[in-house]
């Protein structure tokens, strides 16, 4: 089909948010429900994320902004709230017990008087009384967050919910009046979907990833340096003094930038998404974006600078000497063939830099790192592009194994899907050929965006492939060694893939 109009970020929010419509948000409550059906008695929390970073990711893309950011969060949050408001209107109309034929909590009594319906009709109904004075609350949350209106207002208007957490707990007192007056039968229809949907998506539905070029962030870096005065040609200078100085600002309490200055549009731009971030994160909760993505890096500095950049936007706060604390996850994605090889030296000497593990550990305890297929493909061919990755990735768990017990967990992000070409092919298999003790129960994937209409766009394929995701992740979990134990893996495999892999990157070279 040939377009008229250039599509833009907006259109490619839009679309990814009709799989959450369409599938997500109902599918992935009912994958919850059959490993709780599986595992009777076990209380299975909340582990399966969605994210991606359509809206905040500029590397590439020069039309994704702050605005495009922040728009991302409010279609977020509406689809979130337009969906739990249909399903509230819903169960008030399934929860229709009367007080005269079964009794109520305290907890939801109270809950009930303060609704603000006053209708005679339902004045034995707590329980309609209840999600009435929620879906009101609901509404009003929708109107702070989006400017937009319910569908229906049967009340008058009621103060909006503070976070998710609070919509919750009013959906427990629901579901704990009805378990204790012998009517659990009702709660697994649809009270029990919604609250593991609230658990899951929250009112911010879907994690968003910031990404951006090294390049960029040492730009800007370099521009605020040199209108503040402290050096006048940062990009100059070699890893070893870029390193002193940034340890030096960021052991700094004072921000760099100057008060009405001119910057550069650039950099104006570029500090604004970060701004925008640091907002969405004090209203939509924490989940709503977690991680900060370096493409291209290739030395320490790299992400010593996104730390800097993370101060002056507010969203890291103290200094490395002392009590710094990180809002969002520093993760470095290593591409190229030659990136691959440097992967674990750069984060040994990341992590052993004055202050800086302390800083993770004080902000979570969580390193993330991502893995890129597509450009090790590129750069080295199919065999030495999946040879390197396997080295990169048994390097990288060693060395976060000696780091576990003051706290510090690995959790990989494979940039893969799509073609073979980068790094596609069956989710299943994948993630079983993971090298083992690499997945340790967490790993995170892309699902790249020409395969996402075929495994997501029908509910019942789609969660067919969210299961599949999970049980991959547990058998590799469980059935591989663990970090410190002998790996299964004959030495003379591993030998033979060495030479195949040097061999093959020598004739691409040579060609």
């Amino acid at each position: 089909m040939l377009r008229t109009v250039r599509l833009s970020v907006i259109d490619e929010i839009d679309n990814a948010l009709s799989y959450y419509r369409t599938t997500f948000l109902r599918q992935l409550p009912r994958v919850y429900a059959e490993l709780e059906q599986a595992l009777p008695g076990q209380t299975v929390a909340s582990f399966f994320r969605m994210g991606h970073w359509i809206g905040g990711d500029r590397d590439g893309n020069p039309n994704v902004s702050a605005a495009t950011l922040a728009t991302a969060f409010e279609r977020q949050a509406e689809v979130a709230l337009r969906f739990y408001l249909a399903e509230v209107h819903e169960l008030g109309a399934e929860l229709s017990l009367s007080q005269l034929l079964a009794g109520v909590s305290d907890e939801l009594a109270v809950l009930a008087d303060r609704s603000p319906d006053r209708n005679p009709h339902r004045v034995d109904e707590a329980y309609r009384r209840a999600l009435i004075g929620i879906y009101a609350r609901l509404a009003a949350t929708l109107h702070t967050f989006t400017g937009t209106e319910a569908l229906r207002h049967a009340v008058e208007p009621q103060a909006a919910y503070a976070s998710a957490e609070a919509f919750l707990a009013d959906l427990r007192v629901i579901e704990a009046s009805l378990c204790s007056h012998h009517a659990q039968a009702l709660v697994a229809p649809r009270l029990a979907p919604l609250i593991r949907a609230v658990q899951v998506f929250g009112f911010h539905l879907a994690t968003i990833d910031l990404r951006q070029s090294s390049d960029r962030h040492a730009a800007v870096v370099a521009e605020l340096l040199r209108v503040a005065r402290l050096h006048s040609d940062y990009l100059a200078l070699d890893e070893d003094g870029r390193r002193e100085i940034l340890l030096a600002l960021l052991n700094d309490a004072r921000s760099l930038r100057v008060v009405d200055h001119g910057y550069t549009q650039s950099t104006v731009d570029e500090l604004a998404v970060f701004e925008t971030a640091r907002d969405a994160l004090a209203c939509y909760g924490r989940d709503a974006i977690r991680h900060s993505i370096i493409s291209h890096t290739e030395e320490v500095s790299d992400l010593l600078e996104l730390m800097l950049l993370l101060k002056e936007t507010g969203l890291l706060q103290g200094t490395l000497a002392d009590t710094a604390r990180s809002s969002l996850i520093i993760v470095p994605l290593f591409e190229t063939i030659a990136d691959l090889r440097r992967a674990v030296g750069i984060m040994r000497e990341f992590l052993a830099l004055p202050g800086v593990l302390d800083t993770v550990l004080r902000s979570g305890g969580e390193q993330e790192v991502m893995l890129g297929y597509s450009d090790s493909n590129k750069d080295g061919g199919f065999f030495t592009s999946n040879w390197e990755l396997y080295r990169a990735e048994t390097e990288l768990v060693a060395l976060f194994a000696a780091l576990r017990k003051k706290g510090l967990v690995l959790r990989l992000f494979h940039g893969r899907g799509g073609t073979v070409g980068r790094g596609g092919g069956p989710n299943f298999e994948a993630i079983l050929a993971q090298p083992p003790g690499t997945v340790n129960g967490q790993l995170r994937v892309t699902e790249q965006g020409e395969v996402i209409s075929s495994k997501y766009a029908h509910p019942d394929i789609g969660r067919r492939n969210l299961e599949t995701l999970v049980a991959a992740t547990l058998e590799a979990s469980l059935l591989h060694a663990r970090p410190g134990e002998e790996s299964p893996i004959p030495e003379t495999f591993l030998q033979a893939a060495a030479e195949l892999s040097g061999d093959d990157h020598e004739e691409r070279e040579a060609t």
